[in-house]
């Protein structure tokens, strides 16, 4: 189960996450991000759990300009893992030369 809550300090958004957070709750999560302006926060002190899916989102939303506030940093690794992984959008290349 996921609960997001939000919050903000006058100049940017905080969205705190909290529970488990699985490529189920995307839409949700998104949706939230967007209704919230340029200046978002994600807040991951109380994320328990997490999947590859949201933590690719987390990774994209890093890199476009989203602060992760208190990422663990099971997740940090996670995140940087991915970034260095080839992205192929599951096409496998050949490898007949």
């Amino acid at each position: 189960m996921l609960k997001l809550e939000r919050s903000s300090d006058g100049e940017r958004t905080i969205i705190r996450l909290i529970g488990r957070a699985r490529s189920e709750h995307l839409g949700e999560i998104i949706n939230e991000v967007g209704s919230c302006g340029p200046k978002v926060t994600l807040d991951l002190e109380e994320v328990t759990i997490v999947d590859v899916h949201v933590v690719r989102f987390l990774g994209t939303c890093e890199e476009q300009g989203t602060e992760l506030l208190h990422c663990p940093l099971y997740i940090r690794e996670w995140i940087s893992r991915e970034q260095q992984q080839p992205r192929t959008n599951g096409i496998q290349e050949s490898k007949d030369d």
